[in-house]
């Protein structure tokens, strides 16, 4: 980790401590007023901190939104662990939980089926949304603004035949998910897998989703959307949870 990047840390450290002026935090830090003043601009910048009136440093809304999701996240895993098992027992198929953080959409938890065919999927990695079916299902919940910002840094990237690789595509799939309640993943990421997936929605909107994927060999679409009902009924035990 870079010197920069620590001390960035134990600056937003001290001040969730004690809010603090720039030259107490000069002082903390052995740095000059105008070095310590250009740190807290950069994080202020990015809404990790913010100064109030009396001069004093405090965390910004930047960081307390990030916190807040990432506690949702937790949370979101917590509440689904026994339902995503359920689940693949039910189906024999693997089972994705899969939460919406701030700008980003992240696996955060997995059942795997017992054919030990190994996938692209892990926890905490991020989903590709434009070509995942729990990506899907989650930004056909989301209002515009919230939907940009989750595909601001996408790059469209062609991985099969079957891959949407433009926004207005994408637009066209999210109408259709939204209108019959479910995404599906028709060999998008990878040739030879299927998925479907529902949105998992509480009063707050949509904070996540669960699918169901397979081998197209072992299950194809038409078999996964026999699954829905489970797969309803899974989102909706799960949002009661979390509600």
């Amino acid at each position: 980790m870079s010197q920069s990047v620590k001390r960035a840390a134990r600056i937003i450290d001290a001040i969730a401590a004690d809010p603090r002026t720039v030259a107490e935090l000069a002082e903390t830090f052995g740095l000059h007023r105008s070095t310590m003043f250009r740190e807290l601009q950069a994080l202020e910048e990015v809404g990790w901190v913010r100064r109030r009136g009396s001069g004093r440093y405090t965390l910004g809304s930047r960081l307390a939104a990030l916190s807040k999701e990432a506690l949702d996240s937790l949370d979101l895993r917590e509440a689904g662990a026994e339902h995503v098992r359920r689940l693949q027992r039910r189906t024999g198929n693997t089972v994705h939980l899969a939460a919406l953080m701030d700008r980003s959409i992240v696996y955060v938890d997995k059942a795997e089926d017992e054919s030990g065919v190994r996938m692209y999927s892990r926890i905490g990695r991020a989903v590709i949304p434009y070509c995942s079916g729990v990506g899907k299902a989650i930004l056909a919940g989301l209002g515009p603004a919230a939907r940009d910002a989750v595909l601001a840094g996408v790059t469209w990237e062609r991985y099969t035949d079957h891959t949407i690789t433009s926004r207005e595509r994408l637009d066209h799939e999210l109408a259709l998910t939204a209108s019959r309640g479910y995404a599906t993943d028709d060999r998008e990421f990878e040739p030879f897998v299927n998925c479907v997936a529902v949105p998992i929605r509480t009063p707050m909107g949509t904070v996540g989703a669960i699918s169901v994927t397979a081998i197209r060999m072992v299950a194809d679409l038409d078999r996964l959307k026999a699954h829905l009902p489970a797969l309803r009924e899974a989102a909706d035990a799960i949002a009661r949870e979390i509600s």
